[in-house]
């Protein structure tokens, strides 16, 4: 990751394609929980350009009013956050957008595919989540816009023609990875195997750990642009309280550090969402604080000097000094 490269931050304040209201709060509880003093401290240049926000058109009491109206603040935001990605990136710098729901990574997405496609460089995607988010209208449970994301990006045909326009860009489905996932509806895992989505549940990550999957990661998308979509579900509840869809049996401290850390020695990462943190649900700004810590990591914080597990063995597994025996 190159140190010198301007970062742009951008809030993104919404709540309207999720099912938990509070999550638009997320930007301004990662402003407090330090993210731009962490930049500052890691020597990051960087421009705090503000929250954007697209007013909610107003709607009766009747369910269908209150459901297109999110939907048309949902996709008045993928504009925005399309154009602000897409202009960041041409300009050299590296986007970084603050959360809200996941439903904003249709528009993030979109400008960084959008870049890719005029620089002529391949965009590879690290979808960071519990949940695979690749719902369709035709699937989807609850109808939850933050749940088909990259259903959308990765060019399902099910979407109508609001969904379309200029600002939309999409991804080859070989190019995108999930990773941590715990909690997939079953119509969506069929379409996640029919398109051929690499999905790294947590099963596979207890039987191989973080290392060894990480490193195929990034050595898929070698050369090409890296977007990572972290969403903060994707951690341990326990230690990730503050986010609208909790699942048990998430990532640890120490996991998420080393995605992280193994990211940043990877130099690949070009852009970033940072979602679903939902202070109204936090204890005391804890998900928000674990979630500056992480990019902390991915911004090159270390824990001391050394060489990345890429000079190491390969052996699924960062190596270790032997630790001298402990006496009474």
């Amino acid at each position: 990751m190159n140190t010198a490269q301007r970062v742009d931050l951008f809030g993104v304040a919404t709540d309207a394609g999720a099912g938990t209201r509070g999550v638009g709060m997320g930007p301004e509880a990662l402003r407090i929980a330090g993210m731009p003093e962490m930049l500052a401290e890691l020597d990051r240049t960087f421009v705090d350009h503000g929250d954007i926000r697209i007013p909610r058109p107003k709607a009766g009491g009747d369910a269908w009013e209150i459901a297109a109206a999110r939907k048309a603040e949902v996709l008045g935001l993928a504009a925005e956050t399309s154009a602000k990605a897409f202009e960041s990136l041409q300009t050299g710098g590296m986007p970084v957008f603050l959360g809200g729901d996941h439903s904003l990574s249709m528009g993030t997405v979109s400008g960084v595919a959008r870049h890719g496609a005029k620089a002529g460089k391949d965009v590879h995607v690290l979808w960071v989540d519990a949940h695979t988010d690749f719902n369709t209208p035709g699937i989807s449970p609850s109808g939850n816009l933050h749940g088909m994301p990259l259903a959308l990006l990765c060019g399902e045909d099910e979407f109508d023609d609001a969904f379309g326009g200029p600002w939309r860009g999409t991804v080859d489905p070989r190019n995108v990875t999930i990773f941590g996932a715990r909690s997939i509806d079953r119509d969506e895992r069929s379409l996640l195997t029919d398109r051929g989505i690499e999905v790294v549940d947590m099963r596979e990550i207890d039987e191989m750990g973080v290392v060894a999957h990480m490193r195929q990661v990034i050595e898929r998308a070698e050369g090409a642009h890296l977007h990572v979509s972290f969403d903060v579900d994707s951690m341990d509840p326990s230690i990730a309280p503050g986010t609208g869809t909790p699942v048990p049996g998430g990532l640890t401290y120490r996991e998420g550090h080393l995605i992280m850390e193994m990211l940043h020695d990877s130099d690949l990462v070009g852009s970033l969402d940072v979602v679903e943190v939902n202070p109204y649900l936090d204890r005391s700004g804890e998900t928000a604080r674990l979630a500056v810590a992480l990019i902390s990591s991915l911004f090159g914080r270390k824990i001391m000097a050394r060489g990345s597990v890429f000079d190491q063995p390969e052996t699924g597994a960062t190596s270790a000094k032997p630790r001298p025996p402990v006496r009474a």
